[in-house]
Order: structure tokens, then sequence, then C-alpha cells
């Protein structure tokens, strides 16, 4: 299967028209199906439902949109890494991240970085964990900025100065809200959303400990502390999540006791032959960070 072919699949399953398709790749309709029908009957699958007005995805043809834009991500990623190997400091450094207060210090980095090579640019993906590092396994991210807990053997880190703390965001006229620092027993039986990560999950059920019997979860969640004011703010319950600032007259963050902290990484896969680019930047971390 050629590149090629991918980019007419992908044009087409974004367009769902094969006319509109054709016109922006400058090819005509006729060719345009019969590459299609080719490549369906290359791959012994069907990939389109096909109607009169629009043409949609199967599930088929959803799993290699999904496969389709990654190969075509790597091959313009190597191209780019390839023809930047002997020239200057140039090229992208795709970092996934989470949300976590030292994207601030990172983005610092990113900064001064760029006013040594100015010639670098930086995509950010944000995600969770799990979801940052399939990526960076697949090799469409170069690094990932992770919360701990994360299984990390498999990369090489450096370690963030910020810790993230543990609190419970909550609605001022919460009966909890009265109270200076929450303990797991404050929490038994009040409505909970909570993080979706197992990992996460896990270390907050420790966190309660006898008292874990006692959680009732409503909700769970992956990232965006917006809708998280919103789920609270609406009544849904309280949230345990990390410290943020949060700008909502009616609602309240509240530490936790025993406190509970989570640290963070800055990862990228090792045994991996590095890009220039890369070996800088990381060099430009540890130096901004007094690792070196």
């Amino acid at each position: 299967m050629e590149l090629r072919t991918l980019q007419y699949f992908l044009a087409v399953a974004r367009e769902e028209n094969i006319t509109r398709a054709a016109a922006l790749l400058h090819i005509t309709q006729p060719t345009l199906s019969r590459q299609l029908m080719q490549m369906e009957e290359e791959l012994g699958v069907r990939l389109f439902h096909r109607g009169k007005q629009r043409i949609v995805l199967t599930e088929e043809g959803l799993m290699l949109r999904r496969r389709a834009q990654e190969i075509i991500d790597l091959t313009v990623k190597a191209e780019k890494e390839l023809r930047h190997e002997a020239e200057v400091v140039s090229g992208e450094i795709s970092i996934g991240c989470g949300e976590t207060r030292n994207m601030k210090p990172l983005s610092e980095m990113m900064a001064s970085f760029r006013q040594k090579y100015p010639d670098v640019s930086f995509h950010i993906y944000t995600a969770i964990a799990d979801d940052v590092t399939e990526r960076l396994e697949s090799g469409i991210l170069d690094m990932g900025l992770l919360l701990e807990p994360v299984e990390i053997s498999r990369y090489r880190y450096i370690r963030m100065p910020l810790e993230e703390r543990w609190s419970v965001l909550m609605r001022k006229d919460s009966i909890l809200a009265e109270k200076e620092r929450i303990a797991p027993g404050d929490l038994a039986g009040v409505p909970l959303i909570l993080a979706k990560r197992q990992s996460v999950r896990n270390k907050l059920e420790n966190w309660f400990g006898r008292s874990a019997k006692d959680m009732r979860v409503v909700c769970t969640c992956n990232l965006s502390h917006h809708n998280m004011m919103d789920m609270v703010e609406s009544g849904m319950g309280a949230a345990m999540t990390m410290d943020f600032s949060c700008d909502r007259s009616d609602l309240c963050i509240r530490p936790i006791e025993p406190e509970l902290t989570s640290g963070c990484v800055l990862v990228w896969k090792k045994n991996l032959k590095l890009s220039l680019v890369m070996l800088r930047f990381i060099a430009h971390v540890n130096e901004a960070l007094g690792k070196e």
C-alpha cells in the first residue's frame, strides 16, 4: 500500500465526499473511486458505507484512519529528521503532556531553547499518561511530560521541579468547605469525581485506607480542569484533583490530610537514536534544572 493511497483515503474520510476530496487532491473523481476500490480489494475489507450524499467509514475504515494518520505523521517526522541531520539545529519536537504545573517551567525552557535555536518548533499533544506513552511507543511523540504514578522503566527521564498536591474541589455551600483540610473519613458517602487512570485510582484508594469501602464514585474523567469545575458547580459531587487556581466564585479547593503528592517526569524512549535537536534540547533542560 502506497503512502499516496493512504493520503487519498484520509482525504475522503475527512471530506465524507469523493467529489470534494478529488477536487482537493487535484485528481478526477473516477480515479479516486478506483483507488479506493483497489484499496478495499487489497485489504479484503469494506472501508466505507456509500450513500447518495456522503460516505461514512465502517469500523474497519475507522481503524485504518487512525493507523494511516500515524503512518503519514511518522513519515513526515522521519523526513524532517533526516533532512536536518547534517544541518543547523532545526526541526520539531513533539511532547505529550497532561495537566500539570510543570508545564510552566517546561514552557520557559522551550522558549529559551528557541532563543538559541529559532529554527526549532514544538508540537504539544495534551492527553493522559496512558495515551501519551502509547504515542511514545509508536514514535509519534518524542517526549512525554508524565504525572506519576507511571511506569518509566522503558524510558530515560528528567525529574521536573514541581510536585503536585492532591486536593478536593467543592462548592462553597458544601459542608466540606467549612473544613481547612479534608481527611479520608470526611469523604465517606460523598459523591466523588475521580481520575479515570487506574494507577491514579489505586493511589487515591490507598490514601482512603479503611474508608475506601465508603467511596462513592459518580463520575470519572481524564483531563480538563474547566470540565471538572463545571461538574462540581452543577452539583455532581466533589472532585479529587491536583491543586490549581480556581476562579469560580461559588467553588473552593481544600488540601487533603494526610498530604498526598505526585511527582512529574519528562521522558523519552531508551535505546533510540536521538536527532540533533533532541540531544540539544535534553541538554538544555538538564542545564536549566541544574542537573549537569
